[in-house]
């Protein structure tokens, strides 16, 4: 099917990152059947047909996208009574089920072993890249299932990313965007404990954060959240919370294969500390703030 023929497509989840991915495949032309938690969003509620359950979508849709926010959820979109499952029972060959939320990788291959008995596809799609990387279509979507399958939807997740790639079988996109995470995580920490450091021993951070882009610590991370702790703009484009999450899914599975990860660990603690100081609904760059109650010293002020 060419890549510019309008497509039936099912989107399910339309929140911070879903509702600005799946508004790049309506701008694309395609033909979207939505459902979601709460309210319909613009500008889906008059461009895109609203179905009352995800069990609608999937009879309705060729291709359809899952983004919520953890592994409890996809299960439910997926096998609860009005679930996708029940939709593909009346009908599902030629069909795939592409999950782009960040859970469980081996959860993953049980959703998609059931998914694929029914006799369509699964993609296990998560993304990075956060809230500016879904309004951009700039996100890296790192991929998991069948090859065939996964070239009938690239050039749909070509609208949502830039850097995409089939790592490997179902999981394997899901396990990705674990390690995906580990390695943000750990950067955002170096980052906090350089700017604390920094700050409290009496040198400007902003000036600081500009030498260190020079060289080599320079990095995405010191670009964008070492100017947001600075700066004291927290507003979520990945909050801490699902970060925690993201987290815990790296623990569970290394201690699954024996693996140790203390760093890690450590970093999942700076963000059990944020929450418990009640910031798990701001940006994980907001990791600092545990850092800073360590060191009873702030970066910089928050503004008034």
């Amino acid at each position: 099917m060419s890549e510019n023929t309008s497509r039936k497509i099912g989107f399910i989840g339309l929140g911070i990152m879903g509702a600005p991915m799946a508004n790049h495949l309506l701008a694309a032309g395609h033909q979207l059947f939505v459902n979601t938690h709460g309210p319909v969003p613009d500008p889906f509620g008059t461009q895109a047909m609203v179905c009352p359950s995800a069990a609608d979508v999937a009879k309705q849709a060729e291709i359809i996208f899952i983004m919520v926010p953890d592994t409890p959820d996809v299960e439910k979109v997926l096998f609860s009574e009005n679930g996708v499952a029940a939709g593909l029972a009346s009908g599902a060959k030629g069909k795939i089920v592409v999950d782009m939320s960040s859970i469980d990788p081996i959860a993953t291959k049980e959703f998609a072993r059931k998914i694929l008995a029914l006799g369509a596809g699964y993609i296990d799609a998560p993304v990075s890249g956060g809230e500016v990387g879904a309004k951009a279509a700039s996100l890296t979507i790192m991929c998991g299932g069948d090859e065939g399958d996964f070239g009938r939807v690239r050039p749909l997740l070509e609208k949502m990313g830039k850097n995409i790639t089939l790592v490997g079988g179902n999981g394997d996109g899901q396990t990705t965007k674990v390690a995906n995470q580990i390695i943000v995580a750990l950067n955002i920490a170096a980052v906090a404990e350089a700017l604390v450091f920094a700050s409290k021993a009496g040198a400007d951070p902003a000036k600081v954060r500009q030498a260190l882009m020079g060289g080599f610590a320079s990095s995405r991370i010191l670009e964008v959240h070492g100017e947001r702790m600075i700066k004291r703009t927290f507003a979520p484009g990945f909050r801490i919370s699902l970060h925690q999450k993201d987290l815990n899914l790296a623990l569970s599975g290394a201690r699954s294969l024996g693996v140790a990860l203390p760093q890690t660990a450590s970093a999942a603690q700076l963000m059990n500390a944020c929450a418990a100081l009640g910031y798990g609904q701001e940006d994980h760059s907001a990791l600092v703030r545990a850092l800073e109650a360590l060191a009873q010293h702030p970066v910089a002020p928050d503004a008034s």
